[in-house]
């Protein structure tokens, strides 16, 4: 059997099924680390991913964001069980360019982007209604477009390690690792592992 030999063209075909027998196929799940060392893990959506890594967008102000870019190693992982297929990913998280988050802002609904400015996440809430007051406040401020906050950015999880894992019969489970073979290569070195 052969395997495909960059990791970025298997997980877009394995996108690609999961997205026709999946909803919310790009939500996966990532791990950061506190500054205790305490991991800390949530579901995210996957926005966008080649050959420089996996993007997801967030306020930089929130716990994942302040733990990403203290602790910049992360982990994801995408689980599509009708599909029985798991990827984990391994990687260095890197801010993107001001001009790729823009674009990508103003594609969000404006709803979307009035709350990109009104919650102040992760921090307590005293009651809803606080919420919705500073909801109120952003769209008085901006009843045209809405800009992007200079604390909401895009992430890119940059991997040094992928594992394809797919489930079998017996709990004999296939899964495959590719691990760079240098830091920056574009070259993987691709392992077997037993399940």
């Amino acid at each position: 059997m052969s395997i495909e030999p960059d990791p970025f063209e298997r997980f877009d075909a394995w996108l690609a099924e999961a997205s026709a027998a999946e909803p919310d196929a790009n939500a996966m799940t990532l791990c950061t680390v506190g500054p205790t060392g305490q991991p800390s893990a949530r579901v995210v959506l996957l926005k966008h991913v080649d050959h420089r890594g996996f993007v997801f967008y967030t306020n930089l102000e929130s716990r994942k964001g302040r733990e990403a870019l203290a602790h910049p190693q992360v982990a994801l992982d995408l689980h599509w069980k009708s599909l029985r297929r798991q990827v984990r990913v391994e990687g260095r998280v890197e801010r993107i360019a001001d001009a790729e988050a823009d674009a990508y802002f103003a594609t969000r609904p404006r709803l979307s982007q009035v709350g990109a400015w009104a919650s102040l996440q992760s921090q307590p809430l005293p009651h809803r209604e606080a919420l919705e007051m500073r909801v109120a406040e952003v769209e008085a401020r901006y009843p045209g477009a809405v800009p992007r906050p200079p604390h909401w950015s895009g992430l890119r999880v940059v991997p040094v390690e992928l594992e394809f894992w797919t489930d079998r019969s017996g709990r004999l489970h296939e899964r495959h690792v590719y691990r760079r073979a240098d830091p920056g290569a574009e070259r993987w070195d691709i392992q077997m592992l037993f399940p």
